[in-house]
């Protein structure tokens, strides 16, 4: 059976719980594989809406196993508060699994991250400060504490402890939030005591269910372009949401993942600074946030929003070997009497091949497009392709020749079954 990854294809915020949603009734296994509580996915199940951060989409379905993969910075607080307010509406948490090698969060992460967003001044990236940042520093440093460390009490206490020391000699030294050692270490003791039944060596579980035939969908969190590596640096997020990242994220080499969905919105939205050639301001931009509720889940901050990006569409393609495209919120746009699509982009009057590599020159070019007509029809009675307006259609269409692979699903209202299946 064939390992598929759920990866966003844009500046986040695509609807990928949705389409993971989608697609879990037909896996075993759905694993987030990075990221941490920055993320937020929101799944609508009849007239209930359940918002999740670190617990994997396919919770709310009972014989999927969820697991936290290894390459997640987990906060247990959070953690813990999304289990208690998910079992509180009857949803069962008791399958979760987090993975021992995944890297835990503590208070002076969130410390760290408020005085380096600080410090920035004028430049601030919009990071969230959950310290996911700084956690993903520690492991890179080798001084991060992993989950699999709570299995032993003892040296979990005097980890946290010893840590705890050094950050708070570093928190004073660059004007810092205090905080009190001890209470720390008394509370995080118990969140530990908690956490241990949910601990597993996933990588080994994981390889066990693909031997095993059963399926496994890997979930990616944030997206594409806020990719440490492949993103708008430096406003990107501290780990891999690409489909490589899927890999190190799990421990499931390349040579088992047969399909990579990549999830784009209609439009385009981001949260926080950073160069966007096709963004809208004024009245479309508002219409945009208006009719699709583009807050975020997380932080409530409102996303700026911008027509579909085609260029940036087609280098997420790329980055991420994509077999299809789940294009999502399509309905968001039944109201608008003509659409653009950017197809192109040109810098001082000249166009420009690909997707720059070099955040300045994507901040100066300018983004050209192709104008469709709208539909003006309401999309959510659709369950098939042939049923939507040939507009709609051919907004489809055009994506699709334009970036080169197929849009098979397409989003036309917020609940799990507004979806047209090709």
């Amino acid at each position: 059976m064939p390992v598929a990854v759920v990866v966003g294809t844009q500046w986040g915020d695509e609807g990928k719980a949705k389409i993971i949603d989608l697609l879990a009734g037909t896996h075993s296994h759905v694993v987030r594989y990075q990221g941490g509580h920055n993320a937020g996915h929101t799944v609508v199940v009849g007239d209930q809406r359940y918002a999740l951060q670190l617990v994997p989409s396919g919770v709310l379905y009972g014989h999927v196993t969820p697991v936290i993969g290894n390459g997640v910075v987990v906060d247990m607080p959070t953690l813990f508060n999304e289990i208690d307010v998910l079992e509180g509406r009857g949803v069962s948490c008791s399958r979760l699994k987090v993975s021992s090698l995944a890297q835990l969060i503590f208070p002076w992460h969130q410390a760290f991250d408020a005085v380096a967003e600080n410090g920035r001044g004028d430049a601030k990236i919009g990071t969230t400060l959950k310290g996911i940042g700084p956690a993903y520093a520690d492991k890179a440093l080798r001084i991060g504490i992993r989950a699999g460390d709570v299995r032993d009490l003892n040296r979990f206490e005097k980890l946290v402890r010893e840590r705890a020391t050094a950050a708070l000699a570093m928190l004073k030294s660059v004007g810092g939030e205090s905080f009190d050692i001890e209470e720390v270490v008394a509370r995080f003791v118990v969140l530990a005591q908690r956490l241990v039944p949910y601990i597993a060596n996933t990588v080994d579980m994981l390889h066990d269910a693909i031997e095993a035939n059963k399926s496994v969908l890997l979930e990616g969190a944030q997206a594409t372009f806020l990719d440490i590596d492949h993103g708008t640096y430096p406003f990107v997020t501290s780990s891999n949401p690409t489909a490589g990242g899927a890999c190190a994220g799990t421990g499931i080499g390349p040579r088992y993942i047969t399909r990579v969905v990549g999830i784009a919105k209609a439009y385009t939205t981001r949260v926080g600074a950073g160069p966007y050639p096709t963004e809208l301001h004024g009245a479309l931009g508002d219409a945009i946030v208006d009719i699709g509720h583009e807050f975020g889940t997380v932080t409530g901050r409102r996303r700026r929003p911008g027509w579909l990006d085609l260029v940036m569409l087609r280098h997420a393609v790329r980055l991420n070997s994509l077999t299809e495209i789940a294009l999502t919120k399509l309905d968001v746009l039944d109201t608008f009497d003509t659409i653009q699509l950017g197809i192109g982009y040109t810098l001082n009057g000249k166009k420009i091949a690909g997707y720059p590599d070099d955040i300045e020159l994507l901040g100066r070019v300018e983004a050209e497009y192709v104008e469709l007509k709208g539909w003006k029809t309401n999309l959510r009675e659709c369950r098939t392709f042939e049923s939507m307006p040939l507009a709609a259609r051919t907004f489809v269409e055009t994506v699709e020749r334009h970036v080169g692979v197929p849009v098979t699903m397409i989003g036309v209202g917020p609940e799990r079954d507004d979806c047209v299946i090709r």
